[in-house]
């Protein structure tokens, strides 16, 4: 990764196009007074130069000029995690004199395209994203001319760029691990899409801790593609009905240890049945019981993402850099209750 190329400028389309600048800007800014023949040559030769009009100053920016701007796109701006997030970010930024600006993707794909193409034509000096898409090709031109980015929370795919994350397999493993220790051996999961980096890699690590023990879990209780507290409240209803329930629940995000909590509180059985969440929350540790949780150093993890940005702002060319963070098994109660005797 390098922050030496320069990207293309208005005046690079005006002398490919043979237009003048005021031509140029009409053309980008879809004004009239311009005919279709000179329309089309600005047009392709802002395809061949993949510029990008810069809405933050009317005038060019300068080779090496900072807008004092950085974008961060999280899943979801109102989630805990992705809070915490953005404010170890902002804190590190407000000592530069850098202002954050964040949106939430909602695991859309075409979103996170969208927001990423808007941030870049305002000129901001980094990005900082939690991907909702498959693969980041579409970043490739922004990071060969020089436009820092930071994977968090997911690895990036189709380019190699800076990543923070934790290890959620040994993260789902731990969660596992200690309610077999309790003596469960039906423990139910549940997690957000399969399709998620996440979710599938703690339902992974959370089905190791099985085959460690020689064991396999029950297919019918580890149910996927869960989005809402509201969904995981009802599958837990469903759980509960079956002939042979589970002893015990892993939820792998936490707005689905929310809707586990209100499902067992609803049905009485909040200190009967044991319950590990993978993310820690305000207030977990204030339920009855409090809530036994697979935490990540959310602190930690925003302080290493803003370190990684604001040094390739600064010129860092080193290559990527890909840190893991340990998970911490939190025990408060929940997660300690034991299978009942049969």
């Amino acid at each position: 990764m390098s922050g030496q190329s320069n990207r293309a400028t208005m005046r690079d389309v005006a002398a490919l196009a043979g237009v003048s600048l005021k031509t140029v800007s009409r053309v980008v800014n879809d004004e009239a007074g311009v005919s279709p023949d000179v329309r089309e040559r600005v047009a392709a030769a802002v395809q061949r130069l993949d510029y990008r009009p810069n809405l933050a100053a009317s005038n060019l920016r300068r080779a090496g000029a900072r807008t004092g701007l950085v974008g961060a796109l999280v899943q979801d701006l109102s989630n805990s995690f992705s809070a915490s997030l953005l404010r170890a970010l902002e804190d590190a930024a407000r000592k530069r004199g850098t202002a954050v600006l964040a949106a939430s993707l909602d695991e859309e794909s075409e979103r996170e395209q969208e927001l990423v193409h808007d941030l870049v034509t305002r000129r901001v000096d980094g990005l900082v994203i939690m991907p909702a898409s498959d693969r980041q090709d579409y970043l490739v031109a922004e990071l060969r001319t020089g436009t820092p980015a930071v994977f968090v929370d997911r690895p990036p795919r189709g380019v190699d760029a800076d990543s923070v994350m934790i290890d959620n397999r040994a993260g789902g493993a731990i969660a596992a691990e200690h309610l077999l220790a309790q003596g469960h051996r039906r423990i139910a999961a549940l997690s957000d899409m399969s399709t998620i980096y996440t979710a599938s890699q703690r339902i992974a690590g959370f089905r190791s801790a099985y085959t460690a023990r020689g064991l396999r879990p029950d297919p019918k209780l580890v149910v996927d593609g869960l989005r809402s507290t509201d969904q995981a409240t009802e599958v837990v209803y469903e759980l509960l009905s079956m002939a042979n329930p589970p002893t015990a629940i892993f939820t792998a995000r936490n707005i689905l240890s929310t809707g586990v909590v209100r499902a067992l509180a609803e049905r009485g059985l909040r200190r009967e049945i044991a319950l590990v969440g993978f993310d820690d929350f305000p207030l977990a540790d204030l339920l009855d019981p409090p809530l036994t949780v697979i935490r990540q150093d959310v602190a930690r993890i925003g302080k290493t993402v803003a370190e990684l940005l604001f040094a390739r702002i600064d010129g860092d060319d080193a290559s990527p850099r890909h840190v893991v963070t340990e998970p911490t098994l939190v025990v408060r109660g929940s997660g300690e209750i034991p299978p009942p005797t049969r």
